[in-house]
């Protein structure tokens, strides 16, 4: 199915920001996080196990696998090689627009003010990541870009935990939240993992 960034965005109220070390973890992690009802997982470029993870992801029942911290054209030819099926940048270059616009793939770009977000509807853009959401102005910022920015979607990531999430999602314009509190670093627990997406899963959009 040919998914749109929207949709993807509309899935689940949080998308978990994924590090994973080791590719023996993808399968039960992903497996976790679709139990406990998030089923858009993003898994970050940040370690060398993350291509592999995504195409071992892939083959878990209901999982929506993405790519995160895509930086680059070439990066983004590897997530997609990989078999991401939707890319997240936290920013926005011409070239990675045009890149992700080349490939028909969804793309959430990373925006943190006024500026960035008219680049990016300059791209053909209107689905946003608001990173780093806490220390770019938080809810108050999100609130006054809301005024020339009516039509916008965002995705808020960068500092947000679950105490805080439901205020995000309480904004019109936030159509999810992006949390790495779901999948905290350390030893992973299946159990564990599934809990925390439960949480998130009932947080109200």
């Amino acid at each position: 199915m040919n998914r749109t960034i929207d949709q993807i965005m509309r899935i689940a109220p949080v998308i978990p920001v994924i590090v994973i070390d080791r590719v023996d973890d993808a399968v039960p992690l992903a497996q976790a996080l679709v139990a406990g009802g998030l089923k858009v997982l993003e898994v970050t470029l940040r370690t060398p196990a993350a291509l592999e993870a995504i195409t071992a992801m892939k083959a878990v029942d209901g999982a929506i696998v993405g790519a995160g911290t895509v930086l680059n054209p070439a990066a983004l030819d590897a997530a997609i090689a990989a078999g991401a099926e939707f890319i997240v940048s936290p920013g926005l270059t011409e070239t990675l627009g045009q890149a992700a616009r080349a490939a028909a793939i969804p793309f959430l770009p990373g925006i943190a003010n006024a500026g960035d977000i008219m680049r990016g509807l300059d791209l053909g853009f209107d689905r946003f990541k608001f990173f780093p959401a806490e220390t770019s102005g938080g809810i108050a910022a999100l609130k006054a870009l809301a005024g020339p920015f009516g039509d916008i979607g965002f995705c808020p990531t960068g500092g947000i935990r679950y105490e805080s999430a439901s205020d995000w999602l309480a904004l019109p314009n936030v159509l999810c939240v992006g949390g790495s509190w779901v999948v905290p670093s350390g030893p992973f627990e299946a159990d564990k993992a599934e809990t925390l997406a439960r949480q998130a899963s009932q947080l109200a959009v």
